[in-house]
């Protein structure tokens, strides 16, 4: 039951943090809960269809199938993220002012909820066939009973939830004319250490190169692979040995969110209308 326990926590956390961060920096904007819905139930629906055919994205691309899937993911959910922190950058004053006016949210927020919802079907379907992955695993090995794993699973999904909850709801206690930038600051974070994981997935398999395997080690500080090791690694893309790629990836990815969001976030000039 410990096992499945901390499996199932483990990666609900990673899951609930990001959705936790979603849910913070789309506040305001109308219609966004058939979008954050429709984001879970294909996130768990893909899980479920990713952990029925592991088989053979194992096998596919010369045995690193399920890296480079993974991978694919990741570059797909830094897209959007990024499309979000650019989208937010340019309208994120609006929709405060119309929040504190108790207005209704802009209008074309709609089209960024769509990326909101790849992003949230894309971290519950990863984490969601890890979850099925692993338990299989570890059932497997300790031999462990049905009834063991479901309430081991049931305890972890409601600590997990519970957690990410908690973050949420501490993300919006934050004054409202603060709220944008910060969950701006956190989607950039979570954009540029998406792509670090993506592109240390490509490197262990030899798909680009790594520039170097352990730039450092802090794993004796904070591993990785504990629980707030794993969900600083979700959050700002923690690494306790990366590769060169990794960080370049990272930097850049980080970099180009933040030009572009001060970009979009420019003042428009307008130009004063010669009088008649």
């Amino acid at each position: 039951m410990l096992a499945s326990f901390i499996i199932v926590f483990r990666e609900v956390l990673e899951a609930g943090l990001i959705v936790g961060i979603v849910l913070a920096a789309t506040a305001g904007i109308a219609r966004r809960a058939p979008y954050l819905w429709g984001g879970v139930l294909a996130g768990m629906a893909g899980a479920c269809a990713v952990a029925a055919m592991a088989g053979a994205l194992a096998s596919a691309f010369a045995g690193n199938g399920q890296d480079v899937f993974d991978a694919g993911l990741l570059c797909f959910a830094v897209v959007m993220l990024g499309w979000h922190s650019v989208w937010m950058a340019r309208h994120g004053r609006e929709m405060a002012a119309q929040m504190r006016q108790m207005g209704h949210a802009v209008q074309s927020g709609e089209s960024t909820m769509f990326a909101m919802a790849v992003v949230v079907a894309i971290a519950i379907l990863r984490e969601g066939s890890e979850v099925v992955l692993f338990l299989y695993g570890a059932a497997t090995a300790a031999q462990l009973t049905a009834g063991a794993v479901l309430a081991g699973s049931a305890c972890g999904i409601a600590a997990g939830a519970a957690v990410s909850w908690a973050l949420y709801r501490g993300l919006l206690t934050i004054p409202v004319r603060r709220l944008f930038s910060v969950t701006g600051w956190l989607i950039a974070l979570l954009a540029a250490g998406m792509a670090g994981q993506a592109a240390a997935l490509l490197a262990n398999d030899d798909i680009i190169p790594a520039f170097g395997y352990q730039l450092w080690d802090t794993s004796w500080l904070l591993s990785t692979g504990s629980v707030p090791g794993r969900a600083l690694q979700a959050l700002v893309g923690y690494s306790d040995r990366p590769m060169g790629i990794q960080l370049a990836a990272y930097l850049t990815t980080l970099a180009t969110l933040i030009v572009l969001s001060k970009w979009a976030g420019r003042p428009v000039q307008r130009k004063e209308s010669a009088n008649a």
